[in-house]
């Protein structure tokens, strides 16, 4: 079996943990400046880890390895997604991106911004739903961002729809989604009705930035 704890980057070895017998050992402070290493390569050298988001890259390293004992004390559920949530420009999209390259022996997700799927079905109908509706990993990105789909004069909540879908797939098979969202549970309920906010609960751990956090595009 290869070593999940070693990461490789060009000609650097990154050692993230260690190996004891079977089980990899993680370490926090490895994975962060592995990280932050990342996150220059695949998102320009402006790219940082902010002091401010340890606490919550700790609950998302965690999920990612899928830590039993820290998972376990912070509420949450490894084999459930995440619904990722935080002010515009705090960094969802870009931990989204980077966090998955400390697994890469797991299962990968596509990123989908929520708008082209919903610019999609105005184009081409109810089998955009369909589509989403398969055993693909995704990642939803800005949910709520979108506005509501209009084919052939009919209005449809194609996101609403898609988690809906979603939701039958992760009962059947187990099938992760993950969504990103500047809105909170009361707005989500608001936008996409509390039956898609009953299964959006089942389906997600809810994971958030302070919503004090600055935007760091600025």
């Amino acid at each position: 079996m290869e070593n999940p704890c070693k990461l490789i980057e060009g000609d650097t070895v990154y050692e993230i943990g260690t190996m004891q017998g079977r089980k990899a050992v993680y370490d926090f402070e490895k994975m962060l400046a592995y990280l932050e290493v990342k996150g220059k390569l695949l998102l320009g050298n402006h790219f940082k880890i902010y002091e401010e988001d340890r606490p919550l890259l700790f609950k998302l390293c965690n999920y990612y390895i899928a830590d039993p004992k820290n998972c376990q004390e912070m509420h949450i559920d490894p084999k459930k997604g995440l619904l990722l949530t935080g002010p515009v420009g705090c960094g969802k999209t870009s931990l989204m991106k980077l966090l998955r390259h400390l697994v890469p022996h797991q299962r990968n997700y596509e990123i989908l911004p929520c708008r082209n799927i919903t610019f999609s079905f105005n184009h081409l109908g109810y089998k955009v739903i369909q589509e989403h509706g398969n055993t693909h990993y995704y990642c939803f990105d800005d949910l709520g961002t979108e506005a509501i789909g209009r084919h052939y004069g009919k209005d449809c909540n194609v996101m609403g729809e898609i988690i809906c879908s979603r939701y039958e797939l992760f009962l059947k098979s187990r099938i992760k989604t993950h969504i990103t969202t500047n809105l909170n549970a009361s707005e989500l309920e608001d936008r996409y009705g509390l039956r898609v906010r009953s299964r959006m609960r089942e389906l997600f751990n809810l994971v958030g930035f302070d919503k004090r956090t600055e935007d760091k595009r600025k």
